[in-house]
């Protein structure tokens, strides 16, 4: 272990993630009472420019009257670029932040932008008198913020986490494609022929467009402690092309995912919690190292495959795991 010691962020179980416009007060209700283990309600691209004043309204209200007991609740301020930004920030927590749990930044570019927001809620914390910190949810999805998501993790304290908006990142990067994340028929690779057969039968395998991305993304977030959350799935029809995208995430190193619709919610908390047979697993190699340290030994087998020290770690974090999805 390095010397340096990185202190986690909030702990949340932050498996589904959902968008809830805020200009919609019907889509609000639903979401307080609905089983997403957190909700951000949105200020920015799922309300147009005309209602951005009213959904501030909603939002506000919403907070202060609605039940969110059981899920923790975001707001997803406009960019730092907008008019509508330094609004959203004051608003919202003036009137709301007692109820608020994390400030939702969108196209984070630098560490600045996280600083300069940082002054300012900080600022309306100790004007307000408000005990609770309010954390930050950052979206990486600019090819800016990729190339600087290293120190835009580390930029504040308040920090908690890092979501990859595929659709933005793929606009900035000038992607050949249109789709909300999901797999492209034109990335992948073609295998050789068979040898001995030059015009002989060729494979085609298609790749995963988005997998340096979210693999960038999910290192910069565990190197300073905080949770990679992956974006949204634009089809929300296609239940099993969400599944895929959610369990590549989730091997990744993903917490959880973007529900865009309420369908979602139920699969993406079913694919980020460990399954019985995987808390099994975890608890006999615990037991089985166990026994092996009072025996002295630093490795062992179980079920022909070698397990160590390291082992123990990855097993915890699978119990642990289960243990803050089965308190809720």
């Amino acid at each position: 272990m390095s010397f340096t010691i990185i202190d986690q962020a909030t702990a949340r179980l932050n498996r589904s993630e959902l968008a809830v416009p805020g200009s919609n007060l019907k889509f609000l209700e639903k979401a307080a009472s609905g089983p997403a283990d957190v909700v951000f309600l949105d200020l920015e691209d799922a309300v147009a420019p005309s209602d951005k004043e009213q959904a501030r309204k909603n939002i506000i209200g919403a907070l202060n009257d609605l039940d969110w007991s059981g899920k923790a609740v975001s707001v997803r301020i406009n960019g730092l670029d907008t008019h509508y930004m330094y609004r959203d920030v004051v608003d919202v927590i003036e009137q709301a932040g007692a109820n608020l749990d994390m400030i939702m930044i969108p196209k984070v570019g630098t560490a600045a932008d996280v600083y300069a927001l940082d002054m300012m809620v900080t600022q309306i914390e100790d004007a307000m008198g408000l005990k609770k910190k309010i954390g930050f949810e950052l979206i990486i999805e600019t090819a800016l913020g990729m190339a600087n998501v290293h120190e835009i993790a580390a930029a504040s304290p308040r920090n908690e986490s890092l979501h990859f908006g595929v659709a933005d990142y793929a606009a900035s990067t000038k992607a050949r494609t249109t789709n909300i994340g999901g797999p492209n028929a034109d990335y992948g690779v073609l295998t050789d022929a068979p040898e001995g057969d030059e015009g002989g039968a060729r494979d085609y395998h298609w790749g995963d467009m988005w997998h340096y991305a979210i693999a960038r993304m999910v290192v910069a977030a565990r190197a300073n402690g905080l949770r990679p959350v992956d974006g949204p799935f634009g089809d929300i029809g296609d239940i099993d092309g969400y599944s895929a995208q959610a369990m590549r995430a989730a091997v990744l190193g993903c917490e959880g995912k973007w529900a865009i619709h309420p369908t979602q919610i139920d699969k993406a908390n079913e694919l980020f919690s460990p399954s019985e047979a995987e808390i099994t697993k975890a608890k006999r190699i615990i037991e089985a190292m166990e026994q092996a340290q009072k025996e002295g030994k630093g490795a062992v087998t179980l079920d022909g495959r070698l397990i160590d020290i390291a082992s123990i770690k990855q097993a915890e974090v699978v119990v642990k795991k289960a243990e803050i999805v089965a308190s809720k």
